[in-house]
């Protein structure tokens, strides 16, 4: 991609449903130049628009981060089973201790228990587990921009900040859980095409998309790997962070520009925070001058993601994104 594509791509992650007039007008292009190239980028598979659940809040799921051990030469064969799963969001290829690192969204505890203990070390070539139990996100992937836009460009096309004090429990309506369905698998899907599929009125459809976005129980989310974007190091940071600056600590990271993903955790480490950077030298000024920063982090552990096998229930060809199957 080149520049100008980054740049369409920043903002059509900024905000996956804007039209291409809105991406036009934020960016300083001519729409026809916005929707030949964006359009072009989805046929192409380098980008897709989804949308991703708030699973606490809508009580779909628990996350889960894995460590994933394997037998040596067994690790893309594994890669392939865990993404076949489809609990999992995320499959990854690390270095350091791990093989590989999984994201799972479990719809119950015991539904955790029952994958963690008998359905993934079942799987030929996993060796040992180690397993870490989200319990608050600070900053999801369908929050993360690539940082090619101005302040003023992000700012025209973000979506209006949500309510102060949501709810934490929300359950979706039947309706609503079929348009959250629609939206996962397509997330710009037109407002005439939900109405047509759910049998509805269009203002009706617009009405429940909008609430189901400015309520925050689905977030819409364009995918596409950093690589393409020019962002060809990413590393899985965990932390070990003193109890009581956890929140400020988290907060603050979440809020950086290279952080796509930071979230709490169960475990020996305290914070996950997913990393993206142009280079190693870059990893390592993000290291030293934004991580040692923070007296309150008492230790770190740092891996590479050498390869995506799937991102956000979207499984990955390469560098490419593949439609949603399931």
């Amino acid at each position: 991609m080149d520049v100008l594509d980054r740049r369409l791509v920043a903002a059509l992650q900024v905000s996956p449903r804007a039209s291409w007039g809105e991406i036009a007008r934020a960016v300083g292009e001519h729409e026809r130049t916005v929707a030949r190239r964006l359009q072009r980028l989805i046929a192409e598979g380098v980008v897709r628009v989804t949308a991703i659940y708030d699973d606490f809040r809508t009580g779909h799921g628990r996350p889960a981060h894995l460590h994933v051990h394997v037998r040596p030469g067994s690790a893309p064969k594994v890669a392939e089973a865990l993404a076949d799963r489809p609990d999992t969001r995320s499959v990854y290829a690390l270095t350091g201790a791990a093989d590989l690192g999984c994201e799972l969204v479990s719809p119950s505890r015991e539904a955790l228990h029952r994958t963690l203990s008998t359905e993934i070390s079942a799987v030929g070539g996993v060796l040992q587990t180690q397993t870490q139990v989200v319990l608050h996100t600070f900053r999801t992937v369908a929050e993360w921009h690539a940082p090619y836009l101005t302040e003023e460009e992000v700012a025209e096309l973000s979506p209006p900040p949500p309510p102060d004090a949501l709810p934490d429990v929300e359950r979706l309506t039947p309706l609503e859980q079929e348009i959250a369905e629609l939206l996962t698998a397509d997330g710009r899907i037109a407002f005439t095409a939900v109405a047509e599929r759910l049998d509805v009125s269009v203002p009706t459809a617009r009405r429940r998309v909008a609430s189901l976005l400015e309520r925050r129980l689905l977030l819409p989310r364009a995918e596409v790997e950093p690589a393409l974007l020019g962002l060809e190091v990413e590393a899985m940071l965990w932390l070990k962070v003193r109890p009581y600056a956890l929140d400020l600590v988290g907060q603050r990271l979440a809020g950086h520009p290279n952080v796509r993903y930071c979230a709490a955790t169960s475990g020996t480490h305290s914070l996950i925070v997913q990393v993206v950077t142009a280079h190693e030298a870059d990893l390592y000024r993000f290291m030293t001058g934004v991580v040692g920063s923070y007296d309150e982090i008492a230790d770190s552990d740092l891996t590479l993601i050498t390869r995506a096998y799937k991102r956000g229930h979207l499984r990955k060809s390469g560098l490419l994104t593949l439609e949603k199957t399931t």
